[in-house]
């Protein structure tokens, strides 16, 4: 396994990699409403990427991915892929996955999940999902293995009902989309997988959490992975930094409350 540490410019390049993703879904937020299509969704996503950051969408192209974001609706666990006839109505749950390329060639990876209208399983779902996630960020630091941050999510997802997806996982991120380490959501890390963290690793954390059963399939397009039992799935992710001390949040936005983390 070859992880590596970024260098100081490394993690400036990063830094504007994360807030650049963070700034596409805060871009996207009010847009996504009921009757508007995935497909619409999608493509202000990638003319704002180009346009506005002067990046590109790290998903188009990417092993033959159709298009420059996921959208993932409802039982879709992942990798939905947007579509002008998958118009959003009320009572859906929606995670919207978004990867940005910058012209410096570094990734900022984020996902959120939006609800439309009112849905008393799905707003639950989703922010149980959320508190997944900040509780795993929450124990990054130095010395810290993977298989905590692993723990404390499978922990706090099986506490509400919950179960854990786990063909998908977290990574590695920098330069590459996809670099070393792997990072589970559950607890099956094996004893040379599982290891410490160290200052200037970047990676994200991105737990998927299902209703029901945590068994996934991949649809025929090769791409969409939705839940076996057609329940719920929810999604959010992050793009970290390992300090000295604790972690940054690359990907932070601005609707969120992160004061968990101060010391």
């Amino acid at each position: 396994m070859n992880v590596a540490i970024k260098t100081p410019d490394e993690i400036d390049k990063m830094r504007e990699a994360g807030r650049q993703a963070a700034s596409v879904l805060e871009m996207l937020a009010p847009r996504v409403q009921a009757g508007i299509s995935t497909g619409e969704l999608d493509r202000l996503c990638h003319d704002y990427i180009l346009d506005e950051l002067g990046s590109t969408p790290a998903p188009l192209d990417y092993h033959g991915f159709p298009k420059s974001i996921c959208t993932s609706l409802n039982h879709v666990v992942c990798h939905g892929i947007p579509d002008d006839a998958k118009k959003l109505k009320k009572g859906d749950i929606m995670n919207i996955d978004i990867t940005v390329r910058t012209a410096d060639g570094y990734h900022g990876d984020s996902s959120m999940m939006f609800i439309i209208g009112e849905s008393i399983q799905g707003e639950r779902l989703c922010r149980v999902t959320q508190e997944c996630l900040y509780h795993s960020i929450a124990l990054v630091r130095p010395g810290v293995r993977l298989s905590e941050l692993a723990r404390a999510i499978q922990q706090h997802a099986d506490a509400n009902g919950y179960s854990v997806v786990r063909d998908f996982c977290g990574h590695g991120i920098g330069a590459g989309f996809h670099e070393d380490p792997q990072i589970l959501h559950y607890d099956g890390y094996a004893p040379e997988a599982d290891i410490e963290l160290a200052a200037g690793m970047c990676f994200t954390i991105e737990p998927m959490i299902n209703l029901g059963g945590y068994q996934t399939k991949v649809l025929r397009d090769g791409w969409t992975a939705v839940t076996r039992d057609k329940s719920l799935s929810a999604q959010w992710e992050h793009t970290l930094l390992v300090t000295e001390t604790g972690v940054e949040v690359l990907t932070a936005r601005g609707d969120e409350d992160l004061a968990f983390l101060d010391p």
